[in-house]
């Protein structure tokens, strides 16, 4: 028990987050009428952002539908590539500390 106590705190804080980020994304409901939102120009009242409809137009992409995704947020599938390499390189640097530091 304590071995895996151990291993988890070696977990970086932020690999967690952003695995937690793309199963958020791939669980919301693109379609929704009301949905939670943590964009602070949308608080304030303001009509327009340019990071509003971001998570839906991923979660569209990860649907397969294409059109839907890039009319909703042009810009989802290079937030997938950004999120998935900074996973990737997360988990990179964890193998590499823990097998040489």
């Amino acid at each position: 028990m304590k071995a895996i106590i151990h291993r988890l705190k070696k977990i970086p804080l932020e690999l967690v987050f952003w695995i937690g980020s793309i199963l958020a994304i791939l669980t919301i409901d693109p379609w929704g009428a009301q949905h939670f939102t943590l964009c602070p120009l949308e608080n304030l009242g303001f009509d327009w952002c340019p990071g509003c409809g971001l998570g839906r137009s991923m979660n569209l992409l990860a649907r397969g539908e294409f059109q839907a995704s890039w009319d909703m947020h042009p810009l989802a599938s290079l937030a997938y590539v950004v999120i998935l390499s900074r996973i990737w390189n997360l988990i990179n640097n964890l193998k590499a500390t823990h097998n040489y530091g």
